[in-house]
């Protein structure tokens, strides 16, 4: 059997995806694409005469069946998914049963949403003295999530959030914030399509607003959202400044003055 390559787009942008992502790419035999996230022009870097099909309409089993049959007989596979194939990416579906027959596999990172939004937007998801923490999760849907991992569990940390998968549930996000105690100036950042020529767009407001703003704007779908203390840091004087460049600070590659 051929080996099946797990290879992580990046968020958008084709230059985002890994040096070793297109690298397999251009020698890939068949690719299977999520065409509904992932940009069509990675294709033009696959070789003369390599099969591609799309997945956006195909159940796992058929996505399971796609793959098998060009396994079968070929000897450089790829599934190409958005962002980073551990993040949301049915990584576990996929590769159990193939894992089971025996194939061999590999999976390429690639860059994230979170990361691509906050760069957009140039913030920064940490900050020293106030937050070292994040949180990437999504609220509760069609899909349900565990009960310790509802939204309003995971705020009452405090830490930054980076909201997947739920820019249509934005009202529920407000609620689930609120509920953990969060105040209605709590900005949040809303980046649609992060990274994607000409459609990438960046929505700032509150917590008491950002739905009614995003609703205006027509983002729906395709969103990463970011709240956090974090936020909105470079608008703010008096933000803590990281011990390790301090002139008092000593390490390995320097000693204090």
């Amino acid at each position: 059997m051929g080996k099946l390559w797990i290879v992580g787009a990046g968020p958008g942008a084709v230059d985002l995806i890994t040096v070793r992502g297109r690298e397999v790419i251009s020698r890939a035999n068949a690719i299977l694409y999520a065409g509904s996230l992932v940009s069509p022009q990675h294709l033009d870097f696959a070789p003369p005469g390599c099969e591609t099909a799309d997945s956006s309409s195909m159940t796992l089993d058929e996505m399971l069946q796609w793959l098998k049959e060009r396994l079968g007989r070929l000897e450089h596979v790829v599934r190409l998914q958005t962002g980073d194939p551990s993040l949301y990416g049915a990584l576990t579906e996929l590769t159990t049963p193939l894992r089971r027959q025996g194939v061999e596999m590999e999976v390429i990172p690639g860059v994230s949403s979170a990361m691509a939004s906050a760069a957009a937007a140039m913030e920064s998801l940490t900050l020293p003295e106030v937050t070292q923490t994040v949180i990437l999760t999504r609220t509760e849907g069609r899909t349900p999530m565990p009960e310790k991992e509802q939204l309003r569990h995971l705020a009452a940390h405090g830490a930054t959030l980076c909201i997947f998968l739920s820019a249509t549930l934005l009202e529920k996000v407000t609620w689930e914030l609120y509920q953990a105690g969060w105040s209605q100036e709590q900005p949040v950042l809303v980046v649609h399509k992060a990274t994607w020529p000409g459609e990438e767009r960046i929505i700032r407001g509150r917590l008491a607003d950002i739905a009614q703003s995003c609703r205006e704007a027509g983002i729906g779908s395709q969103a990463m959202i970011i709240t956090g203390p974090a936020l909105n840091a470079a608008g703010r004087d008096d933000n803590p400044v990281s011990r390790l460049y301090a002139d008092d600070f000593s390490h390995q590659f320097r000693t204090a003055g």
